[in-house]
């Protein structure tokens, strides 16, 4: 069962169908949505600001969330795929959006709806990133727009997946 853990009277809420790895990490003011899966070796660490997630998000293996103290928040929309090894630190992350495999998104940065950060890249502090664009690099820059049909169609379909995926961990006959 993954760690819970209170703080500050704080204590993670989580919402239904909700898939935890059993040594993913939850801290303190936590809000997650339905339908969401935190991976393994995942930190949600909410002890010194509030971490407030969408429905079908999905944090995979290793990631990291973390906020500032009295500064920053993170706020994470709904459909919203955060792939391996990202550390996301006081960002806003709008609905539909796509954080590639170890990508940095620093402190009141915020990814646009449909959005998508290339794996790798760092987004820098107070980056307004626009709905439907590809950034990507170190630090991150505007690449290219995104079809917005295409990405919202693509992000619920790693949504649905990663759903479905949780389900071999919590009923072993599910295919």
């Amino acid at each position: 069962m993954a760690l819970i853990i209170p703080v500050r009277g704080f204590t993670p809420k989580v919402g239904e169908d909700c898939f935890l790895a059993e040594n993913a990490t939850l801290i303190g003011d936590v809000t997650m949505g339905d339908g969401c899966s935190v991976w393994f070796n995942t930190v949600l660490r909410g002890d010194v600001n509030t971490i407030t997630i969408g429905d079908r998000v999905n944090i995979q293996d290793g990631s990291v969330l973390h906020t500032l103290y009295q500064k920053s928040t993170i706020e994470i929309g709904n459909d919203v795929s955060i792939g391996h090894n990202v550390t996301i630190h006081g960002a806003k992350i709008h609905d539909f959006a796509l954080i590639g495999m170890g990508a940095v998104v620093m402190d009141d940065a915020e990814v646009g709806e449909g959005a998508i950060v290339a794996a790798g890249s760092v987004v820098l502090s107070r980056t307004k990133i626009g709905p439907n664009e590809l950034w990507g690099g170190a630090p991150a820059k505007f690449l290219k727009p995104v079809d917005p049909a295409q990405s919202k169609e693509m992000n619920q379909k790693i949504a649905r997946n990663y759903l479905m995926y949780s389900k071999w961990y919590t009923n072993p006959d599910a295919e």
